[in-house]
């Protein structure tokens, strides 16, 4: 048996890279799935079926239902027939991993309004149609059959450019912190009816090496033993985890994955405060008191350069 047998799952985005390494890992596991992707390339231009097609076709050589979906997940109509077409092929909706995205990388300076409603709309807009819709079916379903409980799954993908920064990215680094924000709102809107977590993948993918060339080298380094950290397929597994029944008491949870480590995240919190016995602040004992006070001792911020250190030891 799979831990995800009898389950059904929208996958978005899952023509290649993660989305597809997560459908082949769900399917494996007995899933049921829809793999939706357009197949254009990594800034969203174009379109192309017979990326999902391949898809669909390995799925199926794995022995499971599959079928394609070509949509573009920033359209709130089509996010909309996507969920009624997976009740429609299977009958039902169990699990929604939101993976769809997109670069166009600039510098603040040069990013044009395109560059930045373009990402956005698939991105953090993109997971909100999805996720919109198969809440409200699972809020249905839960209301209709109170033993159902917490059935569905929802799954967002954030990123480090979010949650760390990333220079070059303020549209896809914003997209994707917001995408964790939502993560942790809906979370608790929906825990009567399902659980909602977020994953951040550090992964070899056009989007880390095609549209990041600066990352390619770095993207195909191993460990001293020789493990390919940054091999997708060791991201999957953490998905279908997810989507199983159990994790079914996890649920507001930001996880991030690379190779052989999984860290869980917290956002926004307390390092340190200042007070003024009572008295409004002034500019001038602000001046004095945030650097020799509320600054001193705070952590140094995380880095993205600080990655290599972490996984490889220098």
């Amino acid at each position: 048996m799979g831990m995800l047998d009898g389950k059904v799952a929208i996958i978005t985005g899952a023509g290649r890279g993660l989305g597809r390494e997560e459908a082949l890992a769900m399917a494996k596991e007995g899933c049921q799935l829809v793999v939706n992707d357009i197949g254009g390339a990594f800034d969203g231009s174009g379109v192309e079926t017979k990326v999902v097609d391949q898809v669909v076709e390995d799925c199926k050589q794995l022995g499971a239902k599959v079928v394609a979906n070509y949509d573009s997940v920033a359209d709130f109509n089509k996010a909309k027939a996507m969920i009624d077409q997976a009740i429609s092929e299977f009958g039902k909706l169990d699990i929604m991993v939101n993976n769809a995205g997109i670069l166009r990388d600039r510098m603040i300076f040069n990013m044009s309004e395109s560059d930045f409603d373009g990402v956005i709309a698939v991105h953090l807009k993109g997971t909100f149609n999805m996720s919109r819709h198969a809440s409200q079916y699972f809020r249905e379903q839960g209301k209709a059959n109170p033993k159902l409980k917490n059935f569905g799954r929802i799954i967002n993908t954030a990123s480090d450019s979010g949650l760390i920064g990333n220079i070059g990215q303020s549209n896809y680094g914003a997209a994707k912190a917001g995408i964790a924000a939502f993560t942790v709102i809906t979370a608790t809107e929906l825990k009567k009816y399902a659980t909602v977590n977020c994953v951040v993948p550090s992964a070899r993918t056009r989007m880390t090496t095609d549209a990041t060339p600066k990352m390619a080298g770095f993207m195909k380094m191993k460990t001293k033993a020789g493990f390919d950290v940054f091999n997708p397929t060791h991201f999957a597994p953490l998905v279908v985890f997810l989507a199983s029944d159990e994790a079914r008491r996890i649920t507001g949870e930001v996880f991030r994955a690379i190779g052989d480590k999984v860290w869980v995240y917290q956002g926004w919190h307390t390092v340190n405060r200042i007070d003024n016995n009572g008295e409004p602040f002034t500019p001038q004992i602000l001046a004095e008191r945030v650097k020799s006070e509320l600054l001193k001792g705070v952590p140094k911020k995380v880095e993205s350069a600080s990655m290599a250190e972490e996984l490889f030891g220098s």
